[in-house]
């Protein structure tokens, strides 16, 4: 399934792209689940997607956790968590 993967902050910085298309495989039907493929496409995935605990994900729009699921979604973005003042 085509999916459109949004990277913000040092998620983006690491890949060096803010946006791609990619077609997801069947199996891949959760937030985790994409997470964990992305990671073993190449390196750099590995390196932007390292830290579980400091990466967030939202699903069209919606803040998502890890086994929320993506079938059907159309975007899913990545980004560390914010902080402020």
């Amino acid at each position: 399934m085509p999916l459109k993967l949004l990277y913000f902050a040092t998620v983006r910085e690491r890949l060096g792209r803010a946006e791609e298309t990619l077609d997801v495989p069947s199996d891949v039907t959760t937030v985790q689940d994409l997470i964990d493929w992305l990671r073993e496409r190449d390196d750099a995935y590995a390196v932007a997607l390292a830290e579980d605990a400091r990466i967030r994900a939202a699903v069209d729009q919606v803040h998502a956790k890890p086994d929320t699921g993506i079938v059907g979604a159309r975007e899913v973005a990545f980004f560390p968590p914010v902080t402020g003042g």
